[in-house]
Parts: C-alpha cells; sequence; structure tokens
C-alpha cells in the first residue's frame, strides 16, 4: 500500500491540501498547546488530560503522514467521456438479470463513498468493470456468490 497511485479528482486533491495545511499549522499549534497545559497540571503518570493530548497529537500525526503520503502518489484523473471504463467514469450497470440498473462513479480509494455511489478503483467492482465496454458483462466473487453485472452506459 506504501506507494500505490491514489486516483483523485483535481477537486479532492486540492480539499486535501487543505486539510493537510491547516492540520500542519492550526491543528499541531492547538494539541501543542492542550500537551502544554497538561504538563502544567503535574504527575503526568496519572494525568488523564496529558495522556489524551499525547493521543490527539498521535492521531494528528498519522493523518498528517497518511495525507503527504496520499498527495504525493496521486495521480489527478479528469472525467472525460470514454468507449472503457477507467477512473472518473460514471458507469450505469445493470445486476444479473434483475433489470434494475445502478449508477456508480469510479474514483480512488480516499474518495470512495458506496452510500453516495463513488466505488473505488480497488473495490471488486470497480477492478472488474476496469478497461469495459458498453455492452460487456462481468462478474466477481462475493462472500456471498459471484457477481455478474452488464455495462448499460459509460460517461
Amino acid at each position: 500500500m506504501q506507494n500505490e497511485t491514489e486516483y483523485l479528482t483535481k477537486e479532492k486533491f486540492s480539499e486535501l491540501q487543505k486539510e493537510l495545511e491547516f492540520l500542519k499549522t492550526t491543528k499541531r499549534k492547538e494539541v501543542a498547546e492542550a500537551l502544554e497545559y497538561a504538563k502544567s497540571l503535574g504527575d503526568l503518570s496519572e494525568n488523564q488530560e496529558y495522556q489524551e493530548a499525547r493521543d490527539s497529537q498521535a492521531v494528528l500525526e498519522d493523518r498528517i503522514k497518511r495525507l503527504e503520503q496520499i498527495l504525493k502518489s496521486a495521480s489527478i484523473v479528469s472525467t472525460q467521456s470514454s468507449n472503457a471504463v477507467s477512473v472518473g467514469s460514471v458507469i450505469t450497470v445493470e445486476r444479473g438479470g434483475d433489470k434494475s440498473y445502478k449508477s456508480y462513479t469510479i474514483v480512488g480509494s480516499e474518495e470512495a463513498d458506496a452510500a453516495k455511489g463513488f466505488i473505488s478503483i480497488r473495490s471488486p467492482l470497480g477492478l472488474s468493470a476496469m478497461g469495459k465496454s458498453k455492452g460487456e458483462t462481468f462478474s466477481f466473487e462475493t462472500p456471498s456468490g459471484t457477481m455478474l453485472y452488464k455495462i448499460i452506459d459509460i460517461k
């Protein structure tokens, strides 16, 4: 996972840059102030506020590291129309014979939100759909069995 390309839209890339800047400046300062205050309370071994501040600092630094990694390995995708499914494509699929259609946008894992129809390129559906054309069928395995889909449209 360390050096895998992270596919992002321009908007998501910009959003993550802003979050990183906020975390490195404003949030780091807030956490440092909380740590200083907690230290001033005395005995660190039984100081709950100090432990919470240290935990907050660890979570913050982990998120900063993750954002830096994502932005460094990011590949910006445009949502252009194509004949084949790629990152940024909006696909309409029919699930194995049940005649109901669903639309999904294929995105990088950082933008994935299945409830909103944003499916990760690394998800079983996303991986299986990649490179397919309108009219093609594809399948993938799930814990409940094989799923069969047909691509109805690609935007």
